[in-house]
């Protein structure tokens, strides 16, 4: 038997494909299918990195057997921007037919090579999700340069070859990247802007080849020549012209200089007649093209090969699916039976988001770096740098894997030594471009603690697994035996792709442990017990505020003392007098529990007593809590005034201990205050009016009842504020958000029918405007803004019918009209009754709207659309420097949203208030045995992940947008009571509580995240905003 590293390297190998499996692009999830019977032929394929496959298929085979063998070879899953090539017995170069045999296209098999090339151009390569297949896509550019397809200006040209060098040999060394351009033509003008590309080159310090893949194809398409294959013509004066298609349409070029663009939306039908291509246009007054434009090709199979490509293009950006093939007439045919073949991108993009496949690394084969993507899982150097310590992993998407407790693997931070990371997958949240993160890892002090190993629980090494079993870095930037790997500063981990510990080898027998401790069963003890747990995570919450904050403000010395005085003396009383609450609450449930004096009864199974006490005191410090809606706006003050006081809470907002954003944790004690009032309302209603306690509850009620009523309305104007400021951050291109009167209503995702078809795009909602964005391309994930749309005036119509679009409704306002559909039927009634709610508001309103975007921006419609998008010197340098911008922004509710398509409103998110809960779970996987205890926090649509209530950070996090909570079936075989089922898709976790009560807590508030809210459940909310 051969041993893997004795394999001889082909460039399946080199490019990810172990063996001879994998995921075929055109049958998901499933092997190619089988060849019919029949003489074995070989066909030579040269590969993007020019390497050449020979593929062994049947005589009988047709095109897609073939075009499948080869993805299945590369492991490529996004295989359908890719296509078969070659030049046919009339020396024309077509596509591979996928539905036709191969060999009646091929007429001689052995003196013919076919290339596997890019054959769809997407407009945005952010659609791309994977990382081989930018890099196949940076190949293909890298080729179009060299032959002088793609044209471009010196500018441009030296930037793309630059991001070409950074990937192949790394950072700027003099010496080496003259050798390099020395012996390597990327242009066939070099030499004339070498001094360019140095230039260039120098400023790439610390890129990986994987971003250098993405400021390549981020400066590439914004060129007019991306993409673009051009077509011999003549126009009906005779003159020379050039035909080629794209993602908008039918574009015409004279020389390389495109004169006029046909889009899709345009065009009626294409067809050819001899040597004439013909493009009918539907009806226009306002144009002054003719119905139907003629060009005259070389020859009529010019003009077939032509039409066929513009078939394929229409219905791959265009259709949601693959075309049905027409029914065979039983008499005679009438035009051509050709139809595009395969899936169409939303397709290819719904299912790489949805599957779960297996990252295998892959060698970039002109690169000199040494990087984890680079070493073959089966050469003898990759598996030498296995560390031998356990490992851990980052997973894709929403996919819950693990790290080792007390370590963490930040890419900056200078006292922190990132340890050896493995299993690394990429992930489809991350940052556009960038490889997979390190699992998060630091020592904690130089003690001998605990180090147990966080394992994903559903591939090997998990609880099913043996513990010594190991995974290793794939496509990633992780670092090996204990040395760093490149890690651009900026990059985090998102919550959707959290971390979740778990204990191999540490199975609880929880039977025994039940056994031997007897807790009370009176639901006034869960009651106080919740209590007493959410006390805890809120004492760490103001900790956030009173320890950590004011260390950073006081060390860097970037506020004002005003500000750090304010937040002070507003903030430590507070924190101060719930530390005495705090202590009271633990000594009162640990004797009702009997663990201090168990003789003792009666009088210490109550929690009102204490409860009226320190509401009584509570109401000393109302003071101290009317100033922090002061504390919050003096911050952002601050921080618009203070580049420094900004970059520090940027950098704080950063560090583990503050797991949510900075300005939540101000408006905690506000919100606290909501919590008490539940939790004495439910102690009320369970107690009888003859109940000893029931008196001091009732008293409390009233106390705390009249606290909220006085600061209600500062509560929920410093709610929306906090929001409008959160959104600001998310958003680019928007600088006057948070302006009186404006609230928000609602954000989400729509699919924006344009010139291009459906596009994704995260509309905001405010009382004044909606606003449609797209994520951005940089790595603070921020969303562009594309329009704004003013509610004055503005129509809404339901438009199914009219485009054939599901779920979609048009927006009719003052200056341009929209077509949008939501993900379903229950999204787009939550949009249009927000809408309209929103357009009352507005025209109730006496001030008039104002205009969120600069004037520049507020149009960016025809860009959007389809309209040229011209060179630019400026974006271009802009994006070679946008990866040095800090701040990562992956990890909000925005994001969230953007990945699981739904949308939030701002009653969800004073729903989401009210509904936090803390305490003790049983956590299984779906595939594991033993159950886990963790210390679990849910707040603003997430469960935070703890080894105990002391930590001070979360080990990870779950966003529950999109989840939906259920009790386990039958078949599922979980035989414990109050076990609750978390699934997304494939994804399922299993939580179990210790009571009846606890268990009907959990689900209440989780179900309050994972459904949109009642609108009537806050009427008294929302008349506040």
């Amino acid at each position: 038997m051969v041993e893997p590293a004795d394999r001889p390297s082909t460039a399946g190998h080199r490019l990810g494909a172990a063996d001879s499996f994998g995921v075929s692009t055109l049958e998901p999830g499933l092997r190619p299918p089988a060849q019919p019977a029949g003489r074995q032929v070989s066909i030579r394929v040269q590969m993007l990195d020019d390497t050449q496959e020979v593929f062994q298929i049947s005589q009988r085979s047709v095109g897609k057997v073939l075009f499948d063998l080869v993805c299945v070879h590369l492991n490529l899953a996004e295989g359908d921007y890719f296509g078969l090539e070659y030049q046919d017995h009339r020396k024309m170069t077509v596509w591979l037919d996928l539905l036709k045999p191969t060999l009646k296209q091929i007429r001689r098999p052995k003196n013919t090579i076919l290339r596997f090339v890019v054959k769809f151009f997407p407009p945005d390569h952010t659609q791309l999700l994977e990382e081989l297949t930018r890099y196949l896509f940076a190949l293909q550019i890298k080729r179009d340069l060299a032959c002088g397809r793609l044209v471009c200006n010196d500018t441009s040209a030296a930037l793309l070859v630059s991001h070409i060098i950074q990937s192949e040999i790394g950072d700027f060394d003099e010496t080496q990247s003259w050798q390099h351009l020395l012996h390597n033509k990327y242009l066939p003008d070099q030499d004339a802007i070498r001094d360019k590309i140095t230039d260039c080159h120098r400023q790439h310090v610390g890129q990986t080849p994987a971003e250098s893949d993405y400021q390549l194809l981020e400066i590439a398409r914004r060129l007019e020549m991306y993409g673009v294959r051009l077509h011999p013509a003549k126009d009906r004066e005779g003159s020379n012209l050039s035909l080629s298609v794209a993602h908008v349409g039918v574009l015409v070029f004279q020389g390389h200089t495109k004169i006029n663009a046909f889009n899709w939306s345009k065009v009626r039908k294409l067809s050819f007649k001899r040597k004439k291509f013909l493009i009918k246009l539907r009806a226009d007054p306002a144009s002054a093209h003719h119905d139907t434009l003629e060009f005259a090709m070389a020859s009529r199979d010019c003009c077939k090969v032509f039409w066929k490509i513009c078939v394929e293009y229409h219905a791959f950006f265009r259709l949601f699916e693959e075309p049905k093939p027409k029914p065979k007439p039983i008499l005679f045919t009438r035009g051509s039976s050709f139809r595009f073949s395969g899936r169409t991108q939303k397709q290819v993009i719904d299912y790489v988001k949805d599957s779960e496949l297996k990252k295998l690394p892959f060698e970039r084969k002109h690169s000199k770096i040494l990087s984890h993507s680079g070493l073959s899982p089966h050469s003898p150097s990759f598996r030498s740098q296995v560390p031998k310590e356990s490992a851990a992993s980052v997973q894709q998407a929403d996919r819950l894997d693990s790290v080792r407790p007390g370590h963490r693997g930040e890419c900056n931070g200078p006292e922190e030594a990132p340890s050896a990371t493995s299993g690394l997958r990429d992930a489809v949240a991350a940052a556009p471009g960038s490889d997979p993160i390190p699992s998060r890892q630091s020592h904690r002090g130089t003690g001998s603690s605990p180090d147990p190993q966080f394992l994903n629980p559903e591939s090997p090494g998990s609880e099913d697994s043996p513990v010594g079993s190991h995974r290793v870095v794939v496509n990633g930037n992780g670092s090996l035996n204990g040395v760093p790997g490149p890690c651009p500063e900026g990059h985090h981990l998102s919550p959707l792709t959290s971390p979740l510990l778990t204990d191999a080898g540490c199975v609880r027998n929880d039977d025994e442990d039940e056994a031997r401790r007897k807790f009370p069963t009176d639901k006034a003890y869960f009651i106080a017990k919740e209590l007493l747990t959410t006390e805890r995570t809120y004492l760490k919450d103001l900790q956030v505020i009173t320890e950590s904050f004011h260390g950073v403000a006081v060390k860097d010395e970037a506020f004002p003392d005003s500000a750090t005085s304010l937040i002070s003396t507003s903030y430590d009383p507070v924190h101060e007098f719930h530390q005495g609450f705090l202590r009271e609450v633990e000594q009162r449930l640990a004797q009702w529990e009997g663990r201090s004096n168990a003789h003792i009864k009666g009088d210490y199974q109550r929690i009102g007593d204490i409860l009226l006490k320190n509401i009584q005191g509570l109401r000393q410090l109302t003071v101290h809590l009317q100033k922090h809606s002061e504390c919050l706006v003096e911050l952002e003050r601050v921080c618009r005034s203070s580049r420094k006081a900004e970059a520090a809470c940027r950098d704080f907002e950063q560090q583990r201990v503050c797991y949510l954003p900075l300005n939540i944790f101000l408006l905690r004690p506000l919100h606290r205050l909501l919590h008490y009032k539940l939790l004495l309302e439910r102690l009320c209603k369970h107690y009888p009016p003859t109940h000893e306690d029931f008196r001091d509850c009732r008293a409390a009620l009233a106390d705390i009842s009249e606290m909220v009523l006085q600061l209600q309305g500062t509560m929920m104007k410093m709610e929306n504020f906090q929001k409008l400021l959160e959104l600001k951050k998310d958003l680019t291109g928007i600088d006057n958000l948070a302006i009186p009167g404006r609230e928000f209503i609602r954000l989400g995702c729509l699919s924006k029918l344009s010139g291009k078809g459906l596009q994704q795009r995260m509309f905001f909602l405010f009382s004044d405007s909606l606003v449609y964005t797209s994520r951005g391309m940089t790595p603070s994930n921020q969303f562009k803004v594309h329009g704004q749309l003013p509610l004055y005036g503005m129509t809404i119509r339901e438009s199914e019918e009219e485009w054939g679009v599901p779920h979609s409704f048009t927006l009719f306002g003052q200056r341009q009209s929209v077509v949008v559909a939501a993900s379903c039927a229950a999204e787009m009634e939550r949009w249009v009754e927000d809408i309209r709610m929103a357009i009352d508001l507005a025209e109730q309103s006496s001030s008039p709207s104002t205009d969120l975007l600069p004037p520049g921006l507020s149009d960016n419609k025809l860009t959007e659309d389809g309209g040229a998008e011209l060179e630019s010197e400026d974006e271009l340098s802009g994006s070679r420097s946008s990866l040095e911008r800090p701040g990562h922004r992956g990890n909000t509710t925005v994001h969230v949203c953007w990945h699981r398509n739904t949308s939030v409103s701002m009653v969800d998110f004073s729903v989401a208030v009210e509904n936090q809960l803390s305490g003790n779970l049983l956590r299984k996987f779906k595939n594991s045995n033993g159950w886990q205890k963790l210390w679990v926090v849910f707040t603003n649509f997430s469960l935070f992940f703890y080894k105990s209530h002391q930590d001070d950070y979360p080990l990870a996090s779950l966003p529950l947008l999109g989840y939906s909570v259920t009790a386990p079936a039958e078949s599922e075989n979980i035989h414990k009571d109050y076990v609750f089922k978390l699934h997304f898709k494939s994804h399922v976790y299993y939580f179990r509580t210790e009571s009846e009560y606890t268990f009907e807590r959990w689900m209440e508030v989780i179900r309050s995240a994972t459904c949109s809210a009642s609108r009537s459940l806050s009427s008294s909310r929302k008349d506040l905003y």
